[in-house]
This record gives C-alpha cells, structure tokens and sequence, in this order.
C-alpha cells in the first residue's frame, strides 16, 4: 500500500491464486511462524474504469466523480509539472540518442549484426520499462513508450536490411499492430496515442500510393479525413476528471484540426482529373467520413451528433472550395464553422474548444483580408488596414473569448455544484 490507501489494491491467497481469484481487499495468511502480505497495487485503475463504464457497469457521472475523489484524496500519486516535462524531454532526447548510435554504427554491421542490434534496441527499451516501472511508473511509460517509437524504425530499417519490396504504409501498419499489442498488455495512454495516430496514417498512406500522383485534389478524402478525425479527438474531453489518454487525444485533435481545414479550404474537391468512376474513390470517401464517426461513437457516443454536424461541415466546405483563391462564400463557411465550434465548447464545457473557435476565426479574417482585400489598396491604405486589423480585431477577438468563457462557466457552475 502506498500512502496509506488501500483503494484499488490487488490481493490474494496463494490457494486463490492458482484459481486466478482476485480480491480487492488485503489479506493475510500464515506461512510457518511468519505472517506476509501479498499486496499488489493495480496500476491502471483507470483502465479499468474506463472498460465499466463501457460495459455499463458504472455510468458516466459515477466514473467522474471516481476520479475526482481518487485525484484529491491522494495528489501526491500524480507527477508535477517539471517532473513531465523532464520525462518528456528525457524520452524524445532517447530516442534520439538511440538513432544516432545505431546510424553511427550501422555501415561497420554485418545483416546478422544490423538485425541483432535493432532487436536488442527494442527488447532493452521495453525490458528497462519493465523494471523502472516497479519503482517509478511514470519511468516506466516513458521507456515503454521509446520503446514503441524505436519499433518503427526497427520495422523500416528491416525491411532495407533484407531489401524487401517498398510499400512504405505496411510497415505503418506493421508499427500501429505493435503498438496496439503494447497497449493491450501494458495499458499504457502513450501506447494508445501512437496507435491513434498510426493506423489513420496507414490509411492516409494507403491511398496516397494508390491515388495518381498528378492530381493533388485526389488527396481529398485524406485531408476531410483527417478534419473529421481532428474533430472527434477534440471532443474527447468530458471533464476534468477525464483519463490521460483523452487529455492526449484533445491535444492530438486541437493541434491537427486547423492546419488540417486549412488544406481542406486550399484544394477543394472537384478536379476533372479525378477518378469518380473508381470504386476504391469511394470507399476512400466513405473510410473519410465514417471512420472519424465510428471514433467519436466508440469515444462518446451520447454526444456523436456534434461530430456529425462536424463531418458534414468539413463535406461542404470541401465542395465549395475550389483552389487558392477561395470564394466569400467560403470565408463564410469557415466563419460558420468558427461559431458552430464556440457553440459546441460552451453546450460541453470545454473551454479549448472555445478557444480553438476563436483563433480558427481570427485565421478566416487575415486569410480574407490578404487575398481579397490587400491587393486593391496601396502600399500604405494596406499596412495601415493590417495594423488595424491586428490591434482592433484582436482586442474584439479577445473580449469576445472571455466572455464566452464567463458564460459558460456561469451556465455550468449549478451542474458542477450538485
């Protein structure tokens, strides 16, 4: 027991255990003249919490405010900030170590030797995650995580070694299976966060090699697909008690969504070049845009009708998109898009979606502004329009957020008191 909790403690009886039965109180028994206790603390917690609220063992409400009394009763469990940043410097530093030893070393290596070394590479990360686990978990994720990131380049490097033929997105998916063995073994969040971003990447990839490298608009149901994923990772997010993994698929989905729609609005969607009549184009257009459904059911299914709307919108203003010189009209989809956004953060709570909003907006307005309006004023009408844009729409863009933001904590601080 750590910290004198016995909350989510894992104990048993060596009888019991040979019965794989589990109880989740400590006990004791008599070994000769000595009494032991066998207490092994249950690491993933919210794993599990996670798996009965999915089965309807535990509803929502109930899982949240779990959460919540395990994080105030014991904060001391949780890391700080430096100690993350430290870990997350620590890891990508690794990584980085390991790949420049083996490429250091890589022309003086026989294929048996080459090979060995990636394997070793792997095994040494992940069984160094093991053992650091026991003392510090937060160690131990960060290793096992290396040691996922170190599998992909395993993976590519072995296909040079053996000069197996070149299909760049099967050793994705090869990558994305590893990491997703990795999660079901180790329950880890970084593990379920690179198979988030791995297996979309295997798709995207899969129709990149299969769609004609002369028409860049083919790549359109990567680009929607990618916009309608953006928006079902944001909405992962239901409270502040949420688990760290959808803490890091908000993340993912707030850093992809407006460089993502950004391209969607760039290349539009109608090109003569492109091969309505295939079959594999629509399926590609249906993986777009079911794919990113089926995540937001599987992340939240009560709440999917917003990722709906989302879908639907990033559809459209793929059709009314037609090249580098977009239209008003879809300046003002995007606009729409903005306060659909903000309307969606405030109906959830969320206030990143709020903000998010806010710049996507701000982005429509200095895109608008340099490609529509710049160029018909001179030199100095334009710089002087730039600078009150800057100075007058950010202060209005500003204000405009905390007041959204101070309305919806009012509107949400009954609910949150109850």
């Amino acid at each position: 027991m750590y910290g004198g909790h016995t909350e989510n403690v894992l104990s048993f009886r060596p009888a019991l255990w040979r019965h794989r039965a589990k109880l989740l109180i400590p006990q004791r028994w008599d070994r000769g003249s000595k009494r032991a206790t066998l207490v092994c603390m249950t690491r993933d917690w919210e794993g599990h919490l996670d798996r009965w609220t999915a089965a309807s063992l535990v509803n929502a409400e109930s899982a949240s405010r779990i959460r919540a009394w395990e994080r105030a009763q014991s904060p001391a469990r949780g890391l700080s900030w430096p100690v993350r940043i430290a870990l997350a410097f620590g890891a990508i530093l690794l990584s980085a170590g390991v790949l420049l030893f083996v490429s250091a070393h890589w022309d003086d290596l026989s294929r048996a030797g080459r090979m060995s070394l990636l394997v070793a590479t792997v095994v040494v990360l992940h069984g160094s995650g093991a053992a650091a686990a026991r003392r510090f978990e937060g160690l131990g994720v960060a290793l096992h995580a290396v040691g996922s990131v170190a599998l992909g380049a395993a993976i590519a490097l072995a296909g040079q070694i053996f000069n197996l033929n070149e299909h760049w997105p099967a050793a994705v998916l090869l990558w994305g299976i590893g990491c997703a063995v990795a999660w079901l073994l180790l329950r880890h969040w970084t593990q379920a966060a690179l198979c988030a971003i791995l297996f979309p990447w295997w798709l995207a990839g899969e129709w990149d090699t299969f769609a004609p490298p002369s028409h860049l608009r083919s790549l359109s149901p990567i680009w929607v697909g990618i916009c309608g994923l953006s928006f079902a990772y944001l909405s992962a997010r239901r409270s502040p008690a949420d688990s760290t993994l959808r803490k890091a698929l908000m993340w993912l989905g707030g850093l992809a969504l407006l460089p993502a729609a950004a391209v969607v609005a760039s290349y539009g969607l109608w090109d003569r070049g492109e091969p309505w009549g295939s079959q594999a184009y629509w399926v590609a257009w249906a993986v777009a845009l079911i794919g990113p459904l089926l995540a937001a059911l599987a992340l939240d299914a009560r709440r999917a009708l917003w990722n709906g709307l989302a879908i639907a919108w990033t559809l459209v203003l793929a059709l009314t998109s037609g090249g580098p010189h977009a239209s008003v009209a879809t300046y003002a989809w995007c606009a729409l898009g903005a306060a659909g956004l903000a309307a969606w953060g405030i109906l959830d709570a969320r206030p990143e979606r709020v903000n998010i909003a806010v710049a996507g907006l701000a982005i429509t307005v200095l895109t608008f502004y340099f490609s529509n309006v710049m160029d018909k004023l001179d030199r100095s009408a334009s710089l002087i329009g730039i600078g009150l844009l800057f100075l007058g729409g950010g202060w209005v863009l500003e204000r405009t957020r905390r007041h959204l933001l101070a309305h919806m904590s009012l509107a949400h601080q009954p609910k949150e008191a109850l």
